[in-house]
Parts: C-alpha cells; sequence; structure tokens
C-alpha cells in the first residue's frame, strides 16, 4: 500500500501541524501512527540527518490510555526501517527530547499534551531538537510504502530504559546547589502529569519540605494556558491548609509548568516566563505575540522578539538570536513552557547548564523560587514588582479550524471589529496580524483571537491593566465569540 502523508491529513482526520501529529484516539490506529512515524524518518533519512548506520530512534510516552499503543507502532516503524528503538518510557517531553539532544538521536514523544484523554498524539524531534516550520513540508511531502499485511504479526516493545530520565533529573540534581532550596515548602499538585513523580524527586532533591497532592489514576487534562476552576479552588485550599511558599504543577507531558504565589495564587505563564529570564540574566528573549506586554515595560532585556504561537516559531527566533551575537538566549510561552538556547552559569556552581531548546517545566519554576531566595520576597512580591498588565485566555473546544478561521477573516478593519466588539472595548488603536487577530484598543486594552494549530479550538486571549478588567473582557469575549460562532 502506497500512502502520500498530505493525504493521509485529510483521510485519516489527524492532523499534522505544531510539531507533530495529533487527533481522536480513535483516529490514530496503527497503520496512521506507523505511516507517519516512516514519513517523518524518511524525511531525516533524505536531510542527511539518518544513514541507518545503527542509529538509535528515541521513544516516550505520557499516561494517556492510548499511549502504550502508539508507543509500540512508532517503535515497530523504526525498527522496520533498520532503526534501533529505544524505549524511554513514560517520561516528561523535555526528557525525551533531551535525550535525543545528548546521544544525537531523533525522540519520539507519544503525547496529546493538555487536550481530553481521548485525543492524543505523536511530537517529532529531529536529532538537533525540534521539527521547525521549515521541517513541515517535507515530511508531509513523503511518500510512504507499506506491504499488505505488514502490522498483521505482533510486535514486542523493547524492554524500558530509565537512561532518559536520569539523565534529565541529573541536569538539576548536578548543576543547581545542594539544598539550594532548603526551608521552601513547596505542594506538588500531580494529577495525572507523567513528570509527577520526577518533580518530587527534583524538588526534595534540592532541599526543599515536598508533599505531594491530588494524585489520580484517570488522565485529567490539566491546560497550564486555561485552567480549570476547579484547579483554581484546589490550589487555594492547599495553600491555606499547608502554608506551601509554591505549589507546582505541569500539563499532562510535563512541558509546561503551573507554579502558585504563597497564597495559592496561579501564575500565568507568560509572567512566569519574564521572571525565569530574569532568574537567569537573559540577553535575549523571544516570545509568542500573544505573551504580556510587562516583558517590555520591565526594560530587564537588551533583545526582545515577538513571533507567532507555537514553539517552532520561538525556536526559530531563538536560533536566529545566537547567530546575530546575542548570549543569554532564552524563550517562553504563554503556556508557561520555558525554552533555552545558550550555556547558563548557575551561581554556586562551577557547571553551567546546558541548552535545551524545547518547552521544559522545572527550569522556569526553579528559577522563579531561587529569584525569590535571592530578593528575599516571597513570589507575590516579585509579582508586584512587575508592570502592572494583566492577562487571561480562554478557548471554544471541539471548533474545528476552517470555522474559527471564517471568524477572524470577517474582521476584515477596524469598523468590523467595533461592530462586533465596540459596544464592550471601544474604539480601535491598532490591529496585530502576525498570528490570528490581535487588536489593541484606545484604552490600551487587547484583544487577540485565532484558531489552534494543534487541536479543534478557538482560543481567546485578553490583556487589562488590572485582574477584574481582564477578567470581565475575557468574559464579555467570549460572549460574543460565542454569539458569532452560533
Amino acid at each position: 500500500m502506497e500512502f502520500a502523508i498530505h493525504d493521509l491529513m485529510q483521510s485519516s482526520g489527524v492532523k499534522f501541524g505544531t510539531s507533530g501529529a495529533r487527533g481522536l484516539a480513535s483516529e490514530m490506529t496503527d497503520l496512521v501512527c506507523y505511516t507517519y512515524t516512516r514519513g517523518f524518518l524518511q524525511y531525516l533519512e533524505q536531510t542527511g540527518a539518518l544513514t541507518k548506520n545503527g542509529e538509535t530512534v528515541a521513544i516516550a510516552g505520557d499516561l494517556r490510555p492510548s499511549t502504550g499503543r502508539i508507543m509500540t507502532a512508532v517503535a515497530r516503524a523504526a525498527k522496520e526501517m533498520g532503526y534501533t528503538p529505544v524505549n524511554c518510557g513514560r517520561i516528561p517531553s523535555p526528557a525525551v527530547a533531551l535525550y535525543g539532544l545528548e546521544n544525537k538521536c531523533p525522540a519520539i514523544m507519544v503525547t496529546g499534551s493538555h487536550i481530553p484523554a481521548d485525543r492524543n498524539g505523536i511530537k517529532f524531534n529531529k536529532c538537533s531538537g525540534e521539527i521547525l516550520k521549515s521541517d513541515e513540508a517535507g515530511i508531509t511531502s513523503q511518500q510512504v510504502s507499506v506491504p499488505e499485511g505488514q502490522l498483521d504479526f505482533p510486535f514486542e516493545m523493547p524492554l524500558e530504559t530509565d537512561a532518559a530520565r536520569k539523565a534529565y533529573v541529573a541536569r538539576y540534581l548536578d548543576v543547581f546547589p545542594n539544598n539550594c532550596l532548603r526551608g521552601k515548602k513547596i505542594g506538588i499538585y500531580q494529577h495525572s502529569a507523567v513528570g509527577r513523580d520526577l518533580l518530587v524527586e527534583i524538588f526534595s532533591g534540592l532541599g526543599a519540605v515536598v508533599t505531594p497532592l491530588g494524585f489520580s489514576d484517570t488522565f485529567i487534562p490539566v491546560d497550564t494556558e486555561a485552567i480549570r476552576e476547579e484547579d483554581v479552588v484546589l490550589a487555594r485550599q492547599w495553600s491555606a491548609e499547608y502554608g506551601f511558599d509554591t505549589i507546582l504543577s505541569t500539563d499532562g507531558d510535563s512541558d509546561r509548568p503551573l507554579i502558585s504565589d504563597e497564597h495559592g495564587e496561579w501564575l500565568r505563564g507568560d509572567i512566569a516566563g519574564i521572571l525565569a529570564a530574569r532568574y537567569l540574566g537573559a540577553d535575549s528573549v523571544s516570545t509568542p505575540v500573544s505573551c504580556n506586554s510587562a516583558l517590555e515595560k520591565t526594560g530587564w532585556f537588551a533583545d526582545v522578539r515577538r513571533t507567532k504561537i507555537g514553539s517552532p516559531f520561538v525556536i526559530a527566533s531563538m536560533i536566529d538570536a545566537v547567530k546575530t551575537g546575542w548570549r543569554g538566549v532564552v524563550g517562553y510561552e504563554a503556556n508557561g513552557g520555558f525554552l533555552t538556547n545558550s550555556d547558563f552559569p548557575i551561581s554556586g556552581n562551577r557547571r553551567s547548564l546546558s541548552p535545551l531548546p524545547t518547552r521544559d517545566a522545572v527550569l522556569p519554576v526553579l528559577s522563579i523560587i531561587l529569584l525569590s531566595i535571592k530578593e528575599g520576597k516571597p513570589i507575590s512580591g516579585l509579582l508586584a514588582g512587575l508592570p502592572q498588565r494583566f492577562t487571561a485566555s480562554d478557548r471554544i473546544q471541539n471548533f474545528p479550524t476552517e470555522e474559527s478561521a471564517k471568524i477572524v477573516a470577517r474582521f476584515k478593519d477596524a469598523a468590523a471589529i467595533e461592530e462586533a466588539f465596540g459596544e464592550a472595548f471601544g474604539k480601535v488603536d491598532s490591529i496585530d496580524r502576525t498570528d490570528g487577530l490581535r487588536v489593541t484598543f484606545q484604552s490600551l486594552e487587547v484583544l487577540h483571537m485565532r484558531p489552534s494549530g494543534n487541536a479543534p479550538e478557538f482560543r481567546c486571549y485578553n490583556e487589562a491593566s488590572s485582574p477584574a478588567r481582564v477578567l470581565e473582557m475575557q468574559k464579555q469575549s467570549m460572549e460574543i465569540l460565542l454569539r458569532l460562532k452560533g
């Protein structure tokens, strides 16, 4: 059987987008996952990144019910193409990506990230890191041959190795000073995050008193950009009960963080990124256009770059920053995922932290806690010292990308925007179409709407000068968008 990846995207319902494939688990059949994996590896062969000369392919996954089956299909594709699949087990996306970078091999993560358990995905990393937008055309143009009956006989997944897990833990325990978190009381909201035990190991290993919380055998779709109300309530309750300095958590594949202040109030991911970059002493910061404008207003960073939404765009910007001579290069997203593309010296240790140009959840939260210690302030005190700009985001789920794109397209000019939103937000000051539609009103309030790049969701972001106002804006924005949807 011959399959064109581009045609398979249309016929299977499993789309190929930011960093890889994603769709309903029922549509991510063994054949679809096998074929996508072969297409990715064929592309690496064409570009000279792989030669079948004994190379390995690292494979890991999250804790969704469908993940084990998909990992097996991925491993089978690698094995039958002449590669050695390495089963890294159920570990965070940045852990398997780090393994791939250090061993100069492709790394494939089976995960649906924050989306519900009935969906899943495959995230592809080249030997040099995440696939970029410039790689997508080469991958989707692949023609894959699958002999009739190829998948009819059983395939045994290789035995699991803990090498990638150990390397990821060592990245922090071997570089940050022993007991640098001594005296800190930290809650770890574990839920169904694949990195839940690693968080306990890392933060207790650095001297903190750690209390695991909220363990779940059932997958919970925690989205660090659209935090569930029940998670807001839980954090406040736990903080009041235990007196934590902070509570930490992640999304399903543990590449996007959640961190609270001492009152159990979750930080927005783009605010966490600013504070983490500050602790590391970054010179150049790349971040999507949707992120909080307090970044520029701090005056802390010599080079600030705004990108389209998605880690491949942030990574491409970071690569360019290094090429143009910047040192101390970082990036972050509104979901809190934090990326580095430089070595960073760590106070109290002769060793530097090596680059990890993929979303990571551990480094930003660790950096914020250490910044709090360094400045002698609680996390709420760090927030109070920032320019006071507040953001909120929400989404319409199970909404086809084509339909949300039609809503964005109807706003051709300021008059069309004001017709829909003017009563709520006033006159338009400027329009930015870098990614979706970002509108700044004369009040300096912001409305940004865009179709998600990797899920059937319509995302809406707002920014205002007070927490109450941004929540009011978010409510009004969603009400208007839902009316337009209807």
